[in-house]
């Protein structure tokens, strides 16, 4: 058997790599213009969201905030009628801004508008906003779904009410689900189911005993048993 020196061995390795580059010769001048075409596709794509991120999206996002501030101001001096509304050719409300920007100016845009337009008679435009919030922290997406509960009571939608008081306390799943266990208690028992309401209120008494609720959840348990 003949005997392969390290000479034919690194012949042998330069015949391979002469092949491979020809192969790849092949190949590209066989579909070089497709390549080439993915490429400065993939290309127009980055710099595409690289311009929308920095050029567009960051300066809308700035001025929304920007905006947001006098609003705000009203806000926490509970004049919800400006804060939602705004100046006559001055200063935006949240009602202007959720309408220019969007979710540009934040999920918060949606609480703040919702609030507002409970607190100024708006129920049914308050419940379409707080439906749009989509906030990842679980106590804020639980206070949106107990606003469109208090929309709803406003509005003698007592099911939908307490539906939604339900999904606030699911998702808060802390002491604070408690308040909104105690609405729903409250508003089946005003609409004249007091075995639901009692559900609701041993919850409350068995699951959230440290929570401020459950102090007096007694009485309200009482009432209903003593009524039977």
């Amino acid at each position: 058997m003949a005997k392969i020196t390290k000479n034919s061995k690194e012949d042998l390795r330069q015949q391979n790599m002469a092949e491979a580059v020809s192969k790849a010769e092949q190949f590209f001048n066989k579909n070089g213009k497709l390549i080439t075409g993915i490429l400065i596709g993939l290309l127009v794509v980055v710099l595409g969201y690289l311009g929308y991120r920095f050029f567009i999206k960051a300066p809308k996002v700035a001025q929304a905030l920007d905006d947001q501030r006098q609003a705000e101001e009203w806000f926490s001096n509970n004049e919800y009628e400006l804060a939602l509304k705004g100046e006559e050719g001055g200063e935006l409300g949240f009602a202007d801004i959720l309408d220019q920007y969007g979710s540009w100016a934040g999920e918060s845009i949606y609480l703040y508008t919702g609030i507002c337009q409970i607190k100024t008679g708006a129920f049914e435009e308050a419940i379409k906003t707080l439906k749009k919030y989509d906030g990842r922290e679980p106590n804020l997406r639980s206070r949106a779904q107990g606003l469109i509960g208090d929309a709803y009571v406003e509005l003698k939608d007592y099911s939908n009410a307490i539906s939604f008081y339900e999904k606030a306390a699911k998702t808060a799943d802390s002491p604070l689900a408690a308040s909104y266990l105690l609405k729903a208690g409250i508003v089946a028992e005003e609409n004249g189911d007091s075995k639901k309401a009692l559900e609701y209120y041993y919850t409350i008494k068995d699951k959230w005993e440290e929570a401020p609720e459950a102090t007096e959840i007694d009485k309200y348990i009482t009432r209903i048993e003593t009524a039977k």
